[in-house]
């Protein structure tokens, strides 16, 4: 009687794993509206990047694109960036900034 028992409960057991779940299908995800709107960039940060109205998304790849033309990136330590004279005013007068600090300088600069 054990012995029935135990095989009762692998096929239960088995029933369980063998069950999937529907497979849901992909959807497209909305950008945000919020990093999509446009912000107008002080005067000092127009001068690195432009000065018209962009979502905050455009001006993060403009003031990379300026760093990495402009080779701003401390070759030992990747996540520094030196500033020129352009961006000093945007980083608050500091001489170096880590990049995760300079998203927060920026910020300050859009309205």
């Amino acid at each position: 009687m054990a012995t029935k028992k135990k095989a009762a409960t692998k096929k239960t057991a088995s029933k369980k794993t063998a069950s999937k779940k529907p497979v849901k299908a992909k959807v497209k995800r909305k950008p945000n509206a919020a990093f999509m709107k446009p912000m107008t960039p002080s005067a000092s940060l127009g001068a690195v990047i432009g000065a018209g109205p962009m979502p905050r998304t455009e001006v993060t790849k403009k003031i990379w694109a300026y760093i990495k033309k402009n080779k701003l990136q401390d070759a030992k330590n990747r996540r520094m960036i030196n500033a020129d004279d352009k961006l000093k005013d945007v980083f608050s007068g500091k001489k170096q900034v880590s990049m995760f600090e300079m998203t927060k300088l920026v910020s300050k600069h859009l309205k």
